[in-house]
């Protein structure tokens, strides 16, 4: 195979040339504090509230729901920590009634997830519940409404899983915890592009730009304005007293830019990056002795394939793809440094060695069904090689 194929987009996808070009002025010549009450900022303060409603727009919005953050994981932790922490102040200032200070989630959900509810655990003393998915990565609405309590204050699970693809059915999901009276979260930073953004009735979504083709360094925590939130940093009050410090005109442009064009393509790019992703699944699973798929097989995001390799090693899966040109990787990006068995896999009932096989392939939205066969190929080719190795 000539050239290099990148099926690694679930960490990061490439950088949009429009949104870099998008991005460029408030670099160069519009350098401006947004804040600042004079011409060197009112061009990046126009600029940002354009970017802030053109995302809400996407979203199905309102631009006072937008907050940008520095990406995904400080995203999840605004929304998680701050509308827990803001439902609290809420109540000791006007109702009598009981403190709501349980928290439900699902044992799978991205680290950034986890950890705040664990940050919200430890420190804040909330309950937690976590939901046990299916096999195949799915929390049921009946599940759910199982583990609702009284004092349930939020609901926080994802929409599309970050390891095996498999996605939730967030309005039902989201029906649950609003019937009992909690607020509902979802981490999308996996959907977006992919998956439709609007109608979730969600009350807050999380968002990266460097999923959808904007550079790294900036997100969205989508809040409706109605709920209170308790900012994490505190400052200058901007982004509307959420989330305090200068704003990066430059990066928001370009994720606003980024995002627009992801989702004026994903119908098209969906359906055909999902026909490559099946005939890819089928190749794999029908050359490859021991391998499995992880996930759902009919509810996963269009461009995610994950595989156990039950009769080899992951790592080693990965160092051969990389020999033949084909770059994947064994799961979350976010997991710096860890030897351990994926989390995701563990709670799905996987035996720890066997998740240690795992690899994951997240597609591109430009790939072509003749790159899909060529990874496919690699694949097989990679396993024999080392299962001949081995031998």
């Amino acid at each position: 195979m000539t050239g290099r194929l990148y099926l690694d987009t679930a960490a990061a996808a490439p950088v949009r040339r429009e949104a870099l070009e998008a991005a460029w002025p408030y670099l160069a010549g519009a350098f401006g504090n947004p804040s600042s009450h004079h011409e060197f900022g009112r061009g990046p303060a126009e600029a940002l509230a354009d970017a802030r409603s053109r995302v809400a727009k996407v979203l199905g919005l309102r631009a006072t729901d937008i907050t940008f953050t520095s990406g995904g994981t400080e995203a999840d932790n605004l929304a998680i920590i701050g509308m827990a922490l803001g439902a609290q102040t809420q109540r000791r200032a006007g109702n009598a009634a009981p403190p709501r200070r349980h928290i439900v989630t699902s044992p799978i959900e991205h680290e950034a997830v986890l950890a705040s509810v664990e940050f919200l655990s430890r420190v804040h003393g909330f309950t937690v519940t976590e939901v046990a998915p299916s096999p195949d990565g799915i929390v049921a609405p009946a599940a759910l409404a199982g583990a609702m309590r009284p004092d349930t204050v939020l609901v926080t699970l994802g929409y599309a899983n970050n390891e095996v693809g498999t996605v939730a059915d967030i309005p039902a999901l989201a029906g649950v915890a609003h019937e009992a009276g909690a607020l509902f979260h979802s981490d999308a930073v996996q959907a977006a592009g992919w998956l439709p953004l609007t109608g979730l009735g969600a009350d807050a979504l999380s968002l990266a730009g460097h999923k959808v083709g904007a550079p790294k360094g900036i997100g969205v925590a989508a809040i409706r304005a109605r709920i209170r939130v308790e900012p994490l940093i505190h400052g200058g009050g901007q982004e509307s007293g959420r989330r305090s410090g200068t704003e990066n005109v430059a990066l928001a442009v370009a994720f606003a830019t980024a995002l627009e064009l992801a989702e004026a393509e994903r119908a098209e790019a969906a359906g055909r990056v999902q026909a490559i992703r099946d005939e890819f699944i089928t190749a794999v699973l029908s050359s490859v002795p021991g391998a499995f798929l992880t996930g759902s097989v009919g509810s996963r995001t269009p461009n995610h394939a994950s595989f156990c390799f039950s009769n080899t090693s992951g790592e080693a899966v990965l160092l051969e793809l990389e020999r033949r040109g084909v770059t994947a990787s064994s799961g979350s990006a976010c997991a710096v440094g860890s030897d351990e068995p994926s989390h995701v896999l563990t709670a799905l009932g996987i035996d720890a060695e066997v998740a240690q096989t795992s690899v994951r392939f997240t597609f591109p939205s430009s790939i072509t069904a003749e790159q899909g066969q060529a990874a496919a190929h690699a694949v097989i080719a990679a396993t024999e090689s080392l299962a001949t190795s081995f031998a």
